[in-house]
């Protein structure tokens, strides 16, 4: 589990972490709860893009240094550490979403 972690990168992982911290304390005393979430998927696809970003920029210099084209398993790993953000905020975005409705249900 923290080999996940390090490999979607320590600094949106963990902002990931509190925004979920954030998600079940905002479910056990009230507050935007679906905003929460929303904040988390987005968060995570910032991530994302930031990571692809990156992976293009060192794949170029790559390409330079070197004189040719990375592998097709070096840019499937890359894609893959770069998704591992965006699945933590959309999971915690169900998440929210699912704690919402067991709110709604629960006060209704």
């Amino acid at each position: 589990m923290m080999d996940l972690f390090y490999q979607g990168g320590p600094l949106f992982m963990s902002i990931l972490t509190f925004l979920l911290l954030g998600v079940l304390w905002t479910f056990w005393k009230g507050g935007p709860l679906k905003e929460l979430g929303l904040l988390a998927l987005a968060t995570g696809i910032l991530g994302q893009l930031l990571g692809l970003y990156d992976a293009s920029t060192v794949l170029e210099s790559f390409e330079e240094t070197q004189g040719f084209i990375a592998s097709q398993g070096i840019l499937a790993g890359g894609l893959k550490v770069s998704l591992t953000p965006t699945l933590y905020g959309l999971l915690i975005y169900i998440l929210s979403l699912m704690l919402r409705a067991v709110n709604a249900w629960r006060h209704a």
